[in-house]
């Protein structure tokens, strides 16, 4: 019988039982905090016996704990695991569990740097495929190396803030000169973002890697295709990607995930020796998009799986080290779109619309090629194990209307 919580709503359907505890920060009206979830309710971490150093927990951040590094992290693990499930630690810890349901949840972590990778070899076919034809799908590098661009850590926002759609240069293939708009071809890109607990200096094997990182959560990288489009050529990604990314509030630690680790897909050309992996890198993690136009119910437009991805955050930080470029705590790796082989497991509508030729039908009766103001984005995912689920929690963000342009921006 798995292990449980004496906390009644952590047993049983939950994506928040006793083998999770993210990690998140809260605010019930009485100020930010640090909490992990449970059931239904929220630890006040800082509140109780965790035997730790008390410093760890008084900035409302996770970064402190992070740096502290991965034998803290297990013993915090282990005693909020204690805590939570001997039913001797009750009577002290019940008054220092928040319900969920009245708490705001806030950023879990200060974001030191963002970088977005392109890992997904079905993503990368498929978007290659309609752009360059199938021949010429993947770029020449892309079976030997993760590709990644430096984001804005900026843009970092957490689940339920709003998002405005961009305005940016967009140029169509009639026009002769671009011209300033709002984006008309506003997306979403599933993806998973991984946590870096610890530094480097140098170097870092996969191995290595792996350790530095602290945990994960869901993530939107929110695209704006047509921005991108006249943009990207010659250095990539711009202000494309910059107008937000969201985050779901718990982060799942790493601890949490072992039992569901998989190995990265067959080699289709060996990776050169500091890429190669000593064992399982990814996780097999079920993974949903919905949408829903303003007020209206949601539509399931999207399931795959991290497994499905091509390189392993691992991989993506041990090669962001090899030019010697310091990593820092609180650093944040977004795997990029996550697309299984199926149709409806593609991980942008990009994809899912085929470039916008071929539109979805949603449950309402309404078709969506692209994003419209209004529309709410939710990701979700979970691992399942034996009696018990790893939840992320909702990441969520609706788009709103682009601004009005100040006097000075207009023709």
């Amino acid at each position: 019988m798995s292990l449980q919580s004496w906390l009644a709503s952590a047993q049983g359907d939950t994506d928040f039982p006793i083998q999770n505890l993210p990690c998140g920060v809260f605010d019930d009206g009485r100020g930010a905090r640090m909490g992990v979830a449970i059931g239904d309710m929220i630890l006040d971490v800082g509140a109780v016996d965790h035997g730790l150093d008390p410093a760890l927990f008084a900035a409302p951040a996770w970064n402190a704990v992070m740096a502290a590094g991965p034998a803290v992290w297990a013993a915090l693990r282990a005693r909020l695991t204690d805590l939570l499930s001997d039913p001797a630690h009750r009577a002290m810890v019940a008054p220092h569990l928040v319900p969920q349901a009245g708490a705001r949840l806030l950023m879990p972590f200060a974001v030191a740097e963002y970088t977005d990778f392109y890992a997904g070899k079905n993503h990368a076919v498929n978007v290659g495929t309609m752009f360059r034809g199938a021949e010429n799908a993947l770029p020449p590098n892309w079976l030997s190396i993760p590709i990644g661009y430096n984001g804005r850590a900026s843009s970092v926002v957490v689940s339920g803030t709003p998002v405005t759609r961009p305005w940016g240069q967009v140029k169509g293939p009639d026009e002769a000169l671009p011209r300033l708009a709002p984006s008309a071809r506003f997306d979403l890109e599933l993806e998973m973002g991984a946590i870096v607990g610890q530094p480097s200096q140098g170097m870092v094997s996969v191995a290595e890697a792996d350790e530095m990182i602290f945990g994960y959560v869901l993530l939107n990288d929110w695209s704006a295709r047509d921005i991108q489009a006249w943009e990207y050529q010659p250095l990539g990604p711009f202000q494309a990607k910059a107008t937000a990314t969201t985050i779901s509030p718990w982060i799942v630690m790493k601890a949490a995930l072992e039992p569901f680790r998989v190995a990265t897909p067959a080699r289709e050309r060996p990776l050169l020796p500091y890429l190669r992996e000593p064992g399982p890198m990814l996780y097999d993690i079920g993974l949903t998009v919905s949408l829903a136009p303003g007020g209206k119910a949601e539509t399931v437009i999207a399931r795959t799986n991290y497994r499905e991805m091509y390189y392993s955050a691992a991989q993506q930080l041990a090669h962001h080290t090899t030019s010697g470029c310091a990593m820092r705590v609180g650093d944040l790796l977004g795997s990029g779109t996550i697309s299984g082989t199926a149709k409806d497991a593609r991980g942008s509508l990009l994809e899912l619309s085929w470039g916008g030729k071929e539109p979805l039908t949603l449950e309402t009766g309404e078709t969506r090629s692209f994003l419209q103001d209004g529309d709410t984005l939710v990701l979700r995912g979970a691992a399942q194990g034996a009696g018990y689920r790893i939840g992320f929690g909702d990441c969520a963000g609706q788009v709103l209307p682009a601004i009005e342009l100040p006097g000075w921006a207009k023709e």
